[in-house]
């Protein structure tokens, strides 16, 4: 599978900050959907996909769209790599660019386990031990070419994509079907990508 090569040069003082604080927002997202997800019984039902193939939903995706957050504001060019581990697990990298396409790059790196194996589509993201955060794929392209995913409380939202634009008429289309999902589509903020790649 293809990750990020970063190359490694002594950091300054202002790159280390940043690149805690990307830690830090990961592990503050983590923490709270730890205590959203724990009381899933209090929020309406929300219907995930019916079967994910785990290891075809590993590589590289691209973020398109997504409600915003604490620990992604400012981020721009964003990716999340996934690779399946001997043990079942899947390793999670999760990339930002800082600012505009140009900016610094802040990586942050986790371990995914699958929650319920009877579909694989929910899954427990951790970023730092024992806090962890609910991954729930609510839809899935017939190809693995898109991926929507959310959480019970509906405070989370991500649009995926393989490649690093989507066509328009898949997004209105899941901007369409998000209210019967209990999501307010005018949330969305569409997330800035490198279309030259």
């Amino acid at each position: 599978m293809n990750t990020i090569g970063i190359a490694r040069s002594p950091a300054s003082g202002s790159q280390i900050i940043k690149r805690m604080s990307y830690r830090a927002g990961a592990v503050l997202m983590a923490m709270s959907l730890s205590v959203l997800c724990g009381c899933e019984a209090f929020f309406p039902p929300l219907e995930t996909v019916a079967q994910v193939d785990v290891q075809r939903y590993t590589g590289r995706w691209y973020e398109i769209a997504r409600y915003p957050n604490s620990f992604e504001t400012g981020c721009v060019g964003v990716t999340a790599d996934y690779e399946l581990m001997d043990d079942g697990r899947v390793s999670v990298l999760n990339t930002c660019i800082e600012g505009d396409l140009d900016g610094e790059m802040r990586t942050v790196e986790g371990v995914a386990r699958v929650t319920d194996p009877a579909t694989n589509a929910k899954l427990a993201v951790s970023f730092f031990f024992p806090f962890e955060g609910a991954y729930w794929i609510l839809e899935l392209g017939e190809d693995y070419e898109y991926a929507v995913v959310g959480e019970p409380s509906r405070t989370f939202l991500w649009i995926l994509s393989r490649e690093p634009t989507l066509d328009e008429s898949i997004v209105e289309g899941i901007r369409q079907r998000l209210p019967d999902r209990g999501y307010d589509p005018n949330r969305l903020e569409t997330v800035l990508q490198d279309t030259d790649q």
